[in-house]
């Protein structure tokens, strides 16, 4: 079922039992990128205002929150969950599973692994150096690995790795990779216990 009110671009590739609401845009064209083509699979469900730019390829059982906003040429897998207000930028992955809350900011060439979670307001960077002359060819995203857990308001920097299974309390901010199966907390976030 697709809204009346909303738009889907001719190269857009829609699944069986997709639901569209109201005022979406859906395989939104850019400059340099008009033929690319949008893949969205099985079962999803697209809230009111949600933006999907052109070149996304995304699996079944796909959900997003009010406004959502997902930029150009993701890859993005089954059974993924992307909240309310939340933007995932371009070249990001994310694999099967993986649930993203409200409000979160997923830079490019960010990668979630299967089953990993990302709580509300979570922020990844990917600019050591932002507005420096060469940015833009220097961006390195952060890695959550399988089943690690991200709590609300934590901020993750640059290339950081979080191991899998791993726990980052709310309100912390990562500034080096985190081992598999450990918790971190705090500014700078530290080790805390084996999970």
């Amino acid at each position: 079922m697709v809204a009346q009110t909303a738009v889907i671009y001719p190269n857009v590739k829609l699944g069986n039992n997709v639901i569209i609401e109201d005022f979406c845009i859906i395989g939104s064209l850019f400059k340099d990128y008009n033929n690319e083509e949008t893949i969205i699979g099985d079962n999803a469900i697209i809230r009111s205002h949600t933006v999907i730019y052109a070149g996304n390829t995304i699996g079944n059982n796909f959900q997003t929150g009010n406004k959502a906003n997902i930029r150009e040429l993701n890859k993005i897998g089954d059974n993924v969950s992307i909240g309310t207000l939340s933007i995932v930028e371009h070249h990001v992955i994310i694999e099967d599973n993986v649930r993203i809350h409200s409000n979160a900011f997923i830079p490019e060439f960010t990668l979630l692994k299967k089953g990993s979670w990302i709580g509300p307001k979570v922020c990844f960077t990917n600019a050591k150096y932002p507005l420096s002359q060469n940015v833009k060819n220097e961006l390195i995203g952060a890695t959550v690995e399988e089943n690690a857990k991200i709590g609300a308001n934590s901020t993750i920097l640059p290339g950081v790795k979080i191991g899998k299974n791993s726990l980052v309390g709310a309100g912390s901010v990562v500034t080096k990779d985190i081992p598999q199966n450990q918790i971190f907390v705090g500014n700078p976030a530290k080790f805390l216990k084996n999970t």
